[in-house]
């Protein structure tokens, strides 16, 4: 009953949405056809969010225009593709969504202009209002005719018209925000047009209004039409975002701008806006790592609120229930948007309304599995969650006969591995040698901008408990175990161990893993050696207890091993660890630590760093002893995790997933 305040209906326009959750919408990369529609993987993907309970569907961006940006997304609901095959793809997909009392609006995008996808620019020339910087290509865009901006205004209606046909209870448009199209035309930075579209705000602003006026044209004025809106830009230069709490000139849109637009905005037509702060120039605010705090939009949505008159919706790691309670009360917001938190866990509101807040799978926001391979391989997925846009090829099989399936290694591999087994009918036991489950998120969560790691350690264990999985904690298993226990198949899940080596005194010289769990104190001046993520992460948690910390690392720039796939999370880690003071000394290598202070050899000769502490952080190797004792006395034995080889949660989680999946 604590939270019922979040199942109370609300409405954009006349369409009634049943609670106070919608999906946020995310890159549909991997859900679309080759004509246009959805592909049944695209299909399921939404309407197992529906059955999860979100009130509202947003999808992720298609193209009402495929002439100017043909290259850049697949979906496109107007008649440049095949209206029939979108309206066909799009109706099994509404309906199936309505079933579950669910609403669905399509998002509808102009095109991304200068922050286009490389990859999926192909040969045509990035497009923009004017002559500006493409954001990652060293190229100068191409700027757009006004026949050009008229033609994708009458495709916004050709698609909104076709999206209403198809059963899509509204549409949202892609959008006042993030830096894309329409928001390069709001933005005096990048529009530097002296035609009816550039200028004063409310001629920027003009290709907006144009949009949702021939939209309400075709589709009638109770259509709903949502925006996606961004209040402020946190740009210091070209690419180059701000840091939290950090003072800069704002050279995007500010503030002021932003509420006197978004007023503007709601009196053009628009029904709802979809607020957040950031462009891609600091992508590390539209999609926040978890080195961002949680609600971080929340401030802002509030003074959206306050000058408009329609529905806010915010995002922005909004997870935790006390906050998204809390944000309808204070009333910075009247839905609460969830997107990574969906992917994480689809069945995240119906959880909640049932009470189970400790069965619902946290997202860790890492952005290993949807930006990062949005950016990198044009595919959406989720590093804890293997069946994101894959339900149907990962549907869990029922086994005719259980097995009996040994797991040695409680790490996050181990536990994957025995909740699938169980959930499919299996009977896998788990030994530990540990205290705890959890395996690396145990010290990989001691940062506070890591507790989700630790979160998803406590899910873990809860998970098991629910499915009576034994448990075996503080035991280590040997051959002999393994041997005359009788098990059908057995798991070896034994992750991996630090890697160490000797700089002379040694007595102060821990492993990063041994400092996270507070097994050593490292003093109050120490260096980290090794400037990947750990490393990173470890010297950004040190600083910002107000230890002197300094990086020293091999190659010639950190985080170029191991880093995040993600740009968001990667650029923002890149920036933080100056920003709180770390000093970073690359391209050299440690020779010594005599107690006091740690030699190092660089370019430019040999350098001493006084510290109470040297902190090893040079990656880990895999703990694969026992499987090679086993793998030729035991008929189906499987290595997993960390022990098969060493790499980040996403493939530990995956690779345990489909093995447990298929035994």
């Amino acid at each position: 009953m604590r939270y019922k305040e979040l199942f109370t209906p609300v409405s954009i326009g006349k369409c009634q949405i049943k609670n106070r959750f919608s999906m946020a919408p995310m890159g549909p990369l991997g859900l679309s056809d080759s004509e246009g529609g959805w592909n049944q993987r695209g299909i399921d993907y939404y309407v197992e969010r529906a059955r999860g309970g979100a009130g509202l569907i947003i999808t992720g961006v298609t193209f009402s225009d495929c002439k100017v940006e043909t290259q850049s997304m697949p979906n496109c609901p107007n008649s440049t593709y095949n209206p029939v095959h979108f309206i066909r793809t799009s109706k099994e997909m509404t309906e199936r969504v309505h079933a579950y009392g669910s609403k669905i609006f399509l998002m509808m995008s102009a095109g991304f202009g200068r922050v286009t996808i490389p990859t999926n620019l192909g040969d045509f020339p990035p497009v923009a209002p004017s002559p500006i910087p493409h954001r990652w290509l060293d190229k100068i865009c191409r700027p757009l005719t006004v026949e050009e901006i008229h033609s994708i205004i009458k495709s916004f209606g050709d698609g909104a018209y076709n999206a209403k046909r198809a059963g899509f209870d509204g549409v949202e448009i892609h959008a006042v925000h993030e830096g894309y199209l329409l928001d390069q035309f709001a933005t005096s930075m990048f529009n530097q047009r002296t035609d009816e579209y550039g200028g004063p705000l409310e001629n920027r602003l003009r290709f907006a209004r144009e949009v949702v006026r021939e939209i309400k044209s075709r589709c009638g004025e109770d259509f709903p039409v949502s925006l996606r809106f961004g209040l402020k830009s946190m740009i210091k230069d070209w690419r180059d975002g701000a840091l939290p709490g950090e003072e800069f000139a704002e050279k995007g849109r500010d503030i002021e701008e932003g509420l006197q637009a978004a007023k503007m905005l709601v009196s053009y037509g628009y029904d709802a806006l979809d607020t957040d702060v950031g462009t891609y120039d600091s992508w590390w605010w539209p999609h926040p790592p978890m080195y961002q705090e949680k609600g971080l939009f929340r401030k802002y949505c509030h003074m959206v609120k306050e000058v408009v008159d329609v529905p806010v919706l915010c995002a922005g790691r909004m997870d935790d229930p006390d906050m998204a309670l809390e944000s309808l009360q204070n009333g910075d917001c009247d839905i609460i948007n969830l997107g990574r938190p969906l992917l994480a866990d689809p069945e995240y509101v119906n959880k909640l309304r049932a009470g189970k807040l400790d069965e619902i799978r946290p997202c860790i926001s890492c952005q290993e599995g949807c930006m990062g391979r949005i950016q990198h391989y044009s595919m959406i997925n989720c590093a804890v969650n293997p069946q994101a846009a894959r339900e149907r090829v990962t549907a869990y099989e029922p086994v005719l006969r259980p097995k009996k399936v040994m797991v040695v290694g409680g790490g996050v591999a181990g536990c994957e591995a025995a909740r699938v087994l169980a959930i499919r009918g299996h009977k896998p036991e788990v030994f530990e040698k540990g205290p705890a489950l959890g395996g690396n998120l145990l010290p990989g969560g001691a940062p506070s901008f890591k507790s989700d790691d630790l979160a998803l350690a406590r899910w873990y264990a809860r998970q098991l408990q629910v499915l009576s999985v034994p448990v075996h904690l503080n035991t280590t298993i040997t051959r002999e175990d393994v041997l005359k226990g009788g098990y059908d198949a057995v798991i070896i899940a034994t992750g991996s161990t630090p890697k160490v080596f000797s700089l002379g005194n040694d007595d102060k010289v821990y492993t990063a893993s041994q400092v996270l769990l507070g097994e050593r104190d490292c003093g109050g001046t120490t260096v980290v050696v090794g400037g990947g993520l750990v490393g990173c992460e470890t010297a950004l948690w040190l600083a910002q207890q107000g230890k002197k910390v300094t990086i020293v690392e091999a190659l010639d720039k950190i985080l170029q091993q191991n880093g995040p796939l993600c740009s968001a999370n990667k650029e923002m880690l890149e920036r933080l660890v100056p920003y709180n003071g770390v000093e970073i000394i690359t391209s050299a290598k440690v020779t010594g630590y005599d107690g006091t202070s740690l030699k190092a050899e660089t370019k430019d000769g040999t350098i001493e760093i006084p510290c109470d502490s040297v902190i090893l952080a040079v990656g880990y190797k895999a703990n694969d002893s026992l499987y090679h004792e086993l793998e030729f006395d035991v008929p189906e034995i499987y290595l997993l995790g960390d022990a098969r080889s060493v790499n980040n949660i996403m493939f530990a989680v995956w690779d345990a997933f489909e093995v447990a999946n298929h035994i």
